[in-house]
């Protein structure tokens, strides 16, 4: 078992294999995936989900010669095992070893580095354009699932594509699945074109024909078998790539290597835009993921026999919390609605959803619309709560500002997965969130501490009848609910008393804070743990409190330091011609590589113990 797979050390040993011998390799690299990530987590469905598809583009051709740009990027597992990267995936998205997304320092066949999504077709676009300009024949293939065709960005990329006539190959991987149900009318166009009566009467009027005519008929039924290509494009002409521009191919059973090797090597024929379409399973081949393609998007290590998970089962995450409170929100108010893009499950929304499917709306991955759409209902009195990963609601920037704030509407976004989220790497991390909110005119943005705390936060929100973001991070935190603030008053709170030095923490960084007093005390220092439940805006009473009680002033932020929560208290301490001595922890620069949370809290300096020890000279040299 995996003999096979373990003679591939580049593309060029895929090349030099039989038909069978792919479909062989193939059931190899499956049962890799499957033993392998359930020991490590990972990306599973998708890239079960491309074996085939995988195999035969580099069957096909020249990589990195040919350029492979895979959108959203969490699905080039398959990919890296084909480009001599099999020993890496023993730490697969553990601190410095492999990422889980195509990274260009791995390796010279990862040409360009994805994470969010339907970005690859502009990228593609881009590369084909400067092989144009360099005068060079290489081919450029971008592959977006039909999830990603949802986001805007993809259309705008199709759009300037078809137009362009410069030669580039789209896949389509359509699974009729993204992380959840794809929703919306990109969803029912693809099942149109996967299931047209027109062209499977039309096909078999064709081949009927074509049996009849003597000597040669077998021979064309058999050649147009294997170009089934041929015949759904002379039938389906107008499809609506085709009107952007693209010459249409498919669809085609994505899990059949032969149809896909001759469709590609037509394809490589063809001059101009060209999108083919295939037609894959999510999890194909673990009959588990198959049944259940969301739960096994992205996994932790796993039972491979019964599916499930090896971690033990924590307490409310703050997500789940977020969920069921929005939900508790509107059964005592019919105005209150929830948006998703695309994240039902992972925002803990599905409940709602299911309570109240016709107040409940998935937009698809389309933030920025999620945000504008959210406007809408606001301006029409009605209480729009759209929970977005923080990571992704960078793209929703400008709708945040020109929709939302500048008109002063009472839109909630729950920022969700707020700060560092651990093996998916820089791409995910939510590090950016305080700093281009809190430049936000009318914008409040509030940080509960622990789960506890979102109802209090979404409480306060929906009585401040104007934008604001609850910020919260994947998971949970272990704070005493002796602390629990019911957000009733948003100033800062003192949870323990000190003398001249105070830590003024936000978010999940107060449990950080916390043990640093306890350490802290451990050496025989009392310093002040005071927390910020509202990170925007700030009260500048608070800020003179401040100044008037304390020497030595430290802010603790899971966000970036530049534009964040620290530089803006000392901004107003210095506006005031305070004295106050201090410094900003958070964190140095947005990119931050993938491991677990706490690995990359030391690896940033931002765990408890480095801050101590930091403090903890401070406070010596002071007392000498």
């Amino acid at each position: 078992m995996l003999d096979l797979l373990k003679t591939i050390h580049s593309p060029e040993d895929v090349k030099n294999l039989s038909i069978e011998q792919l479909d062989h390799l193939a059931k190899d690299i499956r049962t890799f995936l499957i033993q392998s990530l359930s020991q490590t987590g990972g990306h599973l469905a998708s890239n079960l989900g491309v074996v085939e598809l995988t195999i035969a583009l580099h069957y096909v051709f020249q990589s990195p010669e040919d350029k492979f740009i895979w959108d959203v990027g969490h699905q080039s597992y398959v990919h890296k095992l084909l480009t001599g990267r099999r020993a890496g995936f023993k730490h697969l998205r553990q601190l410095d070893g492999m990422s889980g997304f195509p990274k260009r320092k791995e390796s010279v066949h990862d040409v360009f580095e994805t994470g969010h999504s339907s970005t690859s077709i502009s990228a593609a676009l881009g590369m084909a354009k400067a092989r144009d300009l360099k005068g060079a024949q290489n081919e450029v293939v971008a592959i977006i699932g039909d999830g990603a065709l949802t986001g805007g960005m993809a259309f705008e990329a199709l759009n300037n594509a078809g137009r362009s006539n410069s030669n580039l190959i789209v896949i389509l991987n359509d699974n009729e699945m993204s992380i959840s149900k794809n929703v919306g009318g990109i969803g029912k166009y693809l099942n149109k074109l996967r299931s047209s009566k027109d062209y499977l009467r039309a096909k078999e009027d064709v081949e009927d024909v074509l049996h009849k005519i003597p000597v040669v008929g077998e021979h064309m039924v058999s050649t147009i078998k294997k170009a089934k290509e041929g015949v759904k494009s002379f039938v389906i002409e107008n499809t609506l790539f085709e009107q952007l521009g693209f010459t249409y191919l498919g669809p085609v059973n994505g899990h059949d290597m032969l149809d896909l090797i001759q469709i590609l090597q037509n394809a490589k024929e063809m001059k101009g835009p060209i999108l083919i379409h295939i037609k894959t399973k999510k999890g194909k081949g673990y009959t588990i993921a198959e049944q259940k393609p969301s739960q096994f998007h992205g996994v932790g290590p796993f039972c491979i026999s019964t599916g499930e998970g090896k971690a033990k089962a924590g307490t409310t995450n703050f997500s789940t919390a977020f969920g069921e409170c929005v939900l508790r929100a509107a059964d005592s108010d019919e105005k209150v609605v929830a948006i998703t893009a695309a994240m039902p499950e992972g925002t803990g929304l599905l409940p709602f959803a299911k309570a109240y499917p016709k107040r409940f709306f998935d937009v698809g991955i389309a933030e920025e619309h999620a945000i504008t759409f959210a406007a809408g209902l606001a301006s029409e009195g009605y209480k729009p709560v759209a929970a977005i990963y923080s990571s992704f609601l960078q793209r929703a920037y400008d709708q945040v500002l020109h929709d939302v704030c500048l008109q002063n509407l009472p839109v909630i976004i729950g920022v969700d997965r707020a700060g560092l989220v651990g093996e998916d790497g820089p791409t995910h991390h939510g590090l950016y969130d305080i700093a281009f909110l809190s430049s936000m005119p009318n914008m409040t943005v509030l940080s509960p501490k622990m789960p506890e705390e979102i109802e209090g936060a979404l409480e306060y929100a929906f009585a401040k009848n104007g934008p604001v973001a609850i910020r919260y991070p994947r998971g949970t935190t272990c704070i005493s609910t002796e602390f629990l603030n019911d957000y009733k008053n948003i100033g800062f709170k003192t949870l323990n008393s000190g003398n001249n030095m105070a830590i003024l923490a936000t978010g999940r960084m107060v449990e950080t804070a916390l043990k640093v007093g306890t350490f802290l005390k451990e050496k025989g220092y009392e310093i002040a743990i005071i927390e910020a439940p509202c990170v925007w805006p700030i009260n500048v009473e608070d800020i003179k409190a401040l100044m008037k009680q304390y020497h030595y002033l430290f802010t603790l932020e899971d966000g970036i330091i530049q534009g964040g929560f620290g530089e803006k208290i000392f901004s107003q301490i210095a506006l005031l011609e305070g004295k106050i001595k201090g410094k900003c922890f958070g964190h140095e620069s947005g990119i931050v590589p993938h491991g677990k949370v706490e690995q990359l809290f030391e690896k940033e300096h931002l765990d408890a113990i480095s801050i101590a020890k930091e403090l903890l000279t401070i406070l010596e040299k002071e007392s000498r």
